[in-house]
Protein backbone atom coordinates (compact mmCIF):
# COMPACT_ATOMS: atom_id res chain seq x y z
CA UNK A 1 0.00 0.00 0.00
CA UNK A 2 1.65 3.59 -0.72
CA UNK A 3 1.33 5.64 1.96
CA UNK A 4 1.95 9.24 -0.15
CA UNK A 5 1.52 10.77 -3.33
CA UNK A 6 4.53 11.44 -5.82
CA UNK A 7 5.27 12.93 -8.72
CA UNK A 8 5.26 9.97 -11.53
CA UNK A 9 8.87 10.99 -12.76
CA UNK A 10 10.33 10.98 -8.92
CA UNK A 11 8.89 8.00 -7.52
CA UNK A 12 10.85 7.70 -3.89
CA UNK A 13 13.66 5.38 -4.12
CA UNK A 14 12.85 1.80 -2.41
CA UNK A 15 15.56 -0.20 -3.92
CA UNK A 16 14.92 -2.91 -6.64
CA UNK A 17 11.33 -1.97 -5.91
CA UNK A 18 10.57 1.14 -6.35
CA UNK A 19 12.90 0.75 -9.79
CA UNK A 20 10.97 -1.97 -10.46
CA UNK A 21 7.60 0.12 -10.01
CA UNK A 22 8.98 2.88 -12.12
CA UNK A 23 9.97 1.17 -14.82
CA UNK A 24 6.49 -1.06 -14.82
CA UNK A 25 4.52 1.99 -14.76
CA UNK A 26 6.84 4.07 -17.75
CA UNK A 27 6.29 0.80 -19.44
CA UNK A 28 1.95 0.71 -19.12
CA UNK A 29 1.97 4.63 -19.44
CA UNK A 30 4.02 4.59 -23.71
CA UNK A 31 1.86 5.48 -25.51
CA UNK A 32 1.38 7.96 -28.14
CA UNK A 33 -0.62 10.05 -26.30
CA UNK A 34 2.08 9.87 -23.60
CA UNK A 35 4.46 11.21 -26.42
CA UNK A 36 4.12 14.58 -24.96
CA UNK A 37 5.53 14.04 -21.87
CA UNK A 38 8.78 16.06 -23.78
CA UNK A 39 7.32 19.08 -22.73
CA UNK A 40 8.54 22.22 -23.53
CA UNK A 41 7.94 23.46 -20.07
CA UNK A 42 6.96 21.81 -16.46
CA UNK A 43 5.00 23.86 -14.01
CA UNK A 44 6.47 23.41 -10.41
CA UNK A 45 4.19 21.69 -8.08
CA UNK A 46 3.73 21.75 -4.08
CA UNK A 47 2.16 18.39 -3.36
CA UNK A 48 0.80 18.50 0.34
CA UNK A 49 -1.25 15.78 2.75
CA UNK A 50 -3.57 16.62 5.24
CA UNK A 51 -5.53 14.32 7.36
CA UNK A 52 -7.87 14.13 4.77
CA UNK A 53 -6.73 14.96 1.53
CA UNK A 54 -4.29 15.10 -0.69
CA UNK A 55 -3.75 18.67 -2.14
CA UNK A 56 -1.60 19.70 -5.43
CA UNK A 57 -0.39 23.09 -6.46
CA UNK A 58 0.52 23.75 -9.88
CA UNK A 59 2.24 27.28 -10.63
CA UNK A 60 0.89 27.98 -14.78
CA UNK A 61 0.40 31.74 -14.94
CA UNK A 62 -1.03 32.39 -18.49
CA UNK A 63 -2.70 29.37 -18.63
CA UNK A 64 -6.55 29.62 -19.16
CA UNK A 65 -8.51 27.16 -17.92
CA UNK A 66 -9.88 25.43 -21.12
CA UNK A 67 -6.33 24.64 -21.65
CA UNK A 68 -6.13 22.38 -18.90
CA UNK A 69 -6.85 18.96 -19.26
CA UNK A 70 -6.67 16.33 -15.86
CA UNK A 71 -7.37 12.98 -16.07
CA UNK A 72 -7.59 9.94 -13.86
CA UNK A 73 -6.54 6.30 -15.20
CA UNK A 74 -5.13 2.88 -13.38
CA UNK A 75 -3.93 5.16 -10.48
CA UNK A 76 -2.31 7.81 -12.34
CA UNK A 77 -3.09 11.49 -12.20
CA UNK A 78 -1.96 13.25 -15.46
CA UNK A 79 -2.39 17.35 -16.13
CA UNK A 80 -1.70 18.78 -19.21
CA UNK A 81 -2.43 21.77 -20.82
CA UNK A 82 -0.95 24.91 -22.86
CA UNK A 83 0.50 28.21 -22.13
CA UNK A 84 -0.94 29.75 -26.12
CA UNK A 85 1.53 32.26 -28.06
CA UNK A 86 0.48 34.98 -28.67
CA UNK A 87 0.73 35.91 -32.06
CA UNK A 88 0.54 40.12 -31.23
CA UNK A 89 3.99 40.41 -29.81
CA UNK A 90 6.44 40.91 -32.13
CA UNK A 91 9.75 39.04 -30.64
CA UNK A 92 12.00 42.01 -32.83
CA UNK A 93 10.80 44.32 -29.57
CA UNK A 94 12.43 42.31 -27.06
CA UNK A 95 15.61 42.02 -25.70
CA UNK A 96 15.20 39.34 -23.60
CA UNK A 97 12.24 36.13 -23.85
CA UNK A 98 12.62 33.81 -20.67
CA UNK A 99 9.04 32.45 -20.24
CA UNK A 100 8.21 29.72 -21.91
CA UNK A 101 5.39 28.92 -24.35
CA UNK A 102 3.81 25.91 -25.37
CA UNK A 103 2.85 22.29 -23.60
CA UNK A 104 3.35 20.89 -20.67
CA UNK A 105 2.51 17.32 -19.22
CA UNK A 106 2.96 15.60 -15.76
CA UNK A 107 1.86 12.74 -14.09
CA UNK A 108 1.19 11.69 -10.59
CA UNK A 109 1.13 8.08 -9.11
CA UNK A 110 -2.01 8.44 -6.56
CA UNK A 111 -1.35 6.16 -3.20
CA UNK A 112 -4.60 3.40 -2.49
CA UNK A 113 -5.48 5.62 0.01
CA UNK A 114 -6.59 8.51 -2.80
CA UNK A 115 -10.55 8.71 -3.62
CA UNK A 116 -9.99 8.75 -7.31
CA UNK A 117 -14.10 9.50 -7.63
CA UNK A 118 -14.07 12.68 -5.53
CA UNK A 119 -10.87 14.49 -7.28
CA UNK A 120 -11.42 18.31 -7.81
CA UNK A 121 -9.79 21.26 -9.48
CA UNK A 122 -9.53 24.79 -9.52
CA UNK A 123 -7.56 27.68 -10.95
CA UNK A 124 -6.77 30.90 -9.41
CA UNK A 125 -4.08 33.97 -9.81
CA UNK A 126 -2.47 31.61 -11.85
CA UNK A 127 -1.75 28.20 -9.50
CA UNK A 128 -4.48 24.86 -10.23
CA UNK A 129 -5.13 23.54 -7.19
CA UNK A 130 -6.44 19.89 -7.63
CA UNK A 131 -8.11 18.20 -4.28
CA UNK A 132 -7.59 14.68 -3.59
CA UNK A 133 -9.74 13.54 -0.99
CA UNK A 134 -8.70 10.23 1.04
CA UNK A 135 -11.22 7.06 1.50
CA UNK A 136 -12.12 7.16 4.87
CA UNK A 137 -9.76 5.12 6.69
CA UNK A 138 -11.64 1.20 7.71
CA UNK A 139 -11.94 1.24 11.67
CA UNK A 140 -10.32 -2.42 12.85
CA UNK A 141 -13.53 -4.70 14.59
CA UNK A 142 -12.99 -7.31 16.68
CA UNK A 143 -14.78 -10.54 15.55
CA UNK A 144 -16.35 -12.35 18.35
CA UNK A 145 -15.57 -16.36 17.94
CA UNK A 146 -18.66 -18.15 18.58
CA UNK A 147 -18.97 -21.66 20.33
Amino acid sequence: MRNHLTPYQEIPVFGAVGRDLTNLMRALLEDEETSVATSAWTPAVDIKEENERFVIHADIPGVSPEHVEITMESGVLSIKGERAYDHKEERKDYKRMERVRGTFYRRFSLPDTADAEKISATGKNGVLEIVIPKHPVAQPRKIEVHH
